[in-house]
């Protein structure tokens, strides 16, 4: 059973930078997919960013493109998310979540980190 750890949230200024983090605890991952997600107070969770650890695809909402980059780094199983030009909407608490490729659903979900940009 893979179990996910995020770090990296905090407050920030809008335009600042946070990078987000998610360490893996199974050791082979190459068969899932990993994703960023978000909700907000009062909001449904919604998708931020995807990657196939395998060949390191990305998908991205159209509402963080240019501004965040999802990506891993193998060697430490641990997963990025790089935000950049933050924005006050973008505050939420955010997830990292994990899927194995050919399953739609996400079906692993870390504890979450409060992300908090302030105007």
């Amino acid at each position: 059973q893979v179990q996910l750890v995020e770090s990296g949230g905090g407050l920030v200024q809008a335009g600042g930078s946070l990078r987000l983090s998610c360490v893996v605890s199974q050791r082979s991952v190459s068969r899932y997919v990993m994703g960023w997600f978000r909700q907000a107070p009062g909001k449904e969770r919604e998708f931020v960013a995807s990657i196939t650890w395998s060949t390191a695809y990305t998908v991205y909402a159209d509402s963080v493109k240019g501004r965040f980059t999802i990506s891993r780094e193998t060697a430490k199983n641990t997963l990025y998310l790089q935000m950049d030009s933050l924005k006050p909407e973008d505050t939420a608490v955010y997830y990292c979540a994990a899927r194995r490729l050919g399953v739609l659903s996400y079906d692993t979900w870390g504890q979450g980190t409060q992300v908090t940009v302030s105007s």
